[in-house]
């Protein structure tokens, strides 16, 4: 197939539907499940939804909401959006009423359009208005709009952290096409994208829009399936995948006759972020899909700075996150002091080069700064060849006895048993040495794991202060849908457990 004609670096991205509409209207631009969007239709639907919009008070500088699933739908919306002039924000359908209102109170959006199966039923505060794109779109013109808004900002994702504060991150460009995301993510034009994971978080969200802005088609699931995925990028001829390691993980996990009913010869690239990937899994994927096809990449949603490896430069640099792909990268010491030889632990602090524009502005925090560079709170280290490896968050990190220790170190070492799934390593209270080390364990499907024999397992392989003295078995999933581990949330339950 002809790779599409892609517009040039600041066209604007209300105009993106329209611009493949008028030679491709008929080519699929998005599906989900059984649902697939034309180019045509989401042109016109957009152009509905966003007469809605204006008629709402959406205009540049505003945010709108959109509380939707991976859909169709979402896509629509986010680009009503754009034709708007509004900044779209996708949350979570599944967040807890004091969540969802606390972003709303932050964000306060123009309006909060929800899932159509949910109506105008939603966990936002009565006052806030909420609408869904069918009720926009009623009785307005599909029609083209005489005028081309730019938001101020592409988009708007959320986090929060650590501290489990929300904030947002305005991103510092305007809804203009760019060069930037594709280009550290290697997504050509015309790629077909497979995105696994809920389009809420900024990584999935990202790559998604990047493909369609290339003329690209996007997949996405509705619910992560291990064998559903595999199937997936046979049936659509996916070039560009998006996982987690916990999805990797679960692939792998199914048995080997299963994967091998699978030939994914479509796929150029397999990416991986959101969370470190244990080593052996990394070496598994290699060995199974082979090195040159396997990527990660290592970034905040800040976007200030990044690194990118390939899987043949990681067998060179086992562990790595790789080099700086673009922006800085310094360390600092626990003194405050920048960190210059390699090998030794600092944290991680980002900026942009000078006399570039800034890539975020938060509202409802603070960026942690230094000197005019900023940090996300990750420990890390560099090699002599210039190679990233992350240790842990310097908030995570716990003094035992007056010696810090990172959990990642530890996490990684349980999660080599067989019979471990997912695992958090988290500091509480002890009189004698401040902070005891406490692990928590998630086990397999169908695995039984006894804590002392994981400490005899941890003995073999690490020093004894680094043992955890208490080990803690659980069912339910440490990690969020993102594949993330908040250890400060679970610290607090168990604090709070305690009390």
């Amino acid at each position: 197939m002809t790779a599409p004609a892609v517009p040039a670096d600041g066209f604007p991205l209300a105009a993106i539907p329209g611009h493949y509409a008028r030679e491709r209207g008929d080519e699929v631009v998005a599906r989900a499940g059984e649902d697939e969007l034309t180019w045509e239709r989401l042109h016109r639907r957009s152009n509905a939804i966003a007469r809605g919009l204006v008629d709402r008070g959406a205009e540049p500088g505003r945010i709108v909401t959109l509380l939707i699933p991976n859909s169709t739908d979402l896509i629509v919306a986010t680009f009503a959006c754009y034709k708007a002039g509004a900044t779209p924000q996708v949350l979570s359908p599944r967040m807890t009423p004091s969540e969802l209102q606390a972003i709303v109170a932050l964000g306060d959006p123009v309006v909060v359009i929800t899932d159509e199966a949910l109506g105008d039923e939603s966990a936002v505060d009565p006052g806030t208005a909420t609408t869904t794109p069918t009720a926009l779109a009623e009785g307005r013109s599909e029609d083209d709009l005489s005028e081309t808004r730019i938001a101020t900002s592409w988009k708007a994702p959320t986090s929060g952290g650590s501290t489990g504060r929300p904030k947002i991150i305005l991103s510092g460009r305007p809804a203009v096409t760019s060069s930037f995301d594709p280009t550290f993510w290697r997504i050509s034009p015309g790629e077909q994208v497979l995105i696994t994971a809920p389009m809420h978080h900024n990584a999935p969200y990202s790559t998604a829009l990047s493909a369609i802005f290339g003329g690209g088609t996007v997949t996405m699931l509705r619910r992560f399936d291990a064998e559903r995925t595999l199937a997936e990028i046979d049936a659509v001829g996916a070039t560009w995948v998006y996982l987690v390691p916990t999805m990797m993980r679960r692939i792998w996990a199914l048995p080997d006759q299963v994967r091998a009913a699978y030939s994914l010869e479509s796929v150029r690239a397999f990416w991986h972020c959101a969370e470190p990937c244990p080593a052996w899994l990394k070496r598994e994927w290699i060995g199974w899909l082979g090195a040159e096809r396997i990527w990660e990449l290592y970034a905040g949603t800040e976007a200030e700075a990044g690194c990118t490896i390939r899987g043949d430069e990681w067998l060179d640099h086992p562990g790595s996150v790789g080099t700086v792909t673009w922006g800085e990268i310094r360390l600092v010491d626990l003194d405050g002091a920048e960190v210059t030889e390699p090998g030794e632990t600092g944290e991680i602090f980002t900026r942009v080069p000078a006399g570039q524009p800034a890539t975020y502005r938060y509202i409802g925090a603070e960026p942690v700064e230094l000197d005019g560079w900023s940090s996300l709170g990750d420990m890390g280290r560099f090699d002599d060849d210039g190679y990233l490896y992350l240790h842990d968050r310097r908030g995570d990190m716990v003094t035992v006895g007056g010696v810090n220790i990172y959990p990642a170190e530890i996490e990684a070492a349980l999660i080599e048993h067989p019979d471990v799934q997912t695992t958090a390593v988290i500091g509480l209270p002890d009189p004698e040495l401040g902070n005891r080390l406490h692990a928590i364990v998630q086990p397999g499907d169908g695995a039984r794991v006894d804590p002392a024999a994981l400490q005899e397992f941890l003995a073999e392989r690490l020093s004894g202060q680094k043992v955890p003295r208490t080990i803690e078995v659980v069912t339910e999933s440490l990690r969020d849908d993102a594949g993330k581990i908040r250890r400060s949330a679970l610290r607090a339950q168990r604090l709070e457990g305690a009390a």
